[in-house]
């Protein structure tokens, strides 16, 4: 016998709830309004950038420029992972949030950051959460639109 989601249970196991006048989405026991979820990403942005500086990875100087208009995905065949969350993933993201620009449908960094980051370097643990958060956070914001 398979359970089916009930009223007010939406995809990847996010669930509406009604406070008041309110209306909150919760997964994995976060609960959160849809329209803060700019503000939680802004804040999970800044979150990496601290680790990436605190663990080292931060680099002080640009890459050059051909490095950075790679064809590939998360510019892996001339950048380091953190190297494109630091020249291309943070700057983008902060572009779109800072002038309310649609967010990303779909993230799937997680996965390739769970290839490449070593999974037993403390920091680099670290920074598979806050990258496993983001996915989720878009996510959710893209089971919102649907809905």
């Amino acid at each position: 016998m398979t359970a089916r989601p009930g009223p007010g249970v939406l995809a990847a196991g996010v669930i509406t709830m009604k406070y008041g006048r309110f209306r909150f989405k919760t997964k994995a026991g976060i609960i959160f309004s849809m329209h803060d979820i700019p503000n939680r990403i802004a804040d999970l942005l800044l979150e990496v950038e601290a680790t990436l500086r605190i663990s080292g990875k931060w680099d002080a100087y640009q890459p050059a420029q051909e490095a950075l208009v790679s064809s590939q995905p998360f510019c892996f065949d001339t950048l380091r992972f953190e190297q494109w969350l630091q020249w291309i993933f943070l700057p983008r993201m902060k572009q779109i949030l800072e002038h309310s620009k649609p967010l990303p449908s779909k993230s799937s960094i997680f996965v390739y950051a769970q290839e490449t980051l070593h999974k037993y370097d403390p920091p680099a643990a670290n920074l598979l959460t806050l990258i496993k958060r983001f996915d989720d956070l878009i996510a959710i914001q893209s089971a919102a639109r649907h809905h």
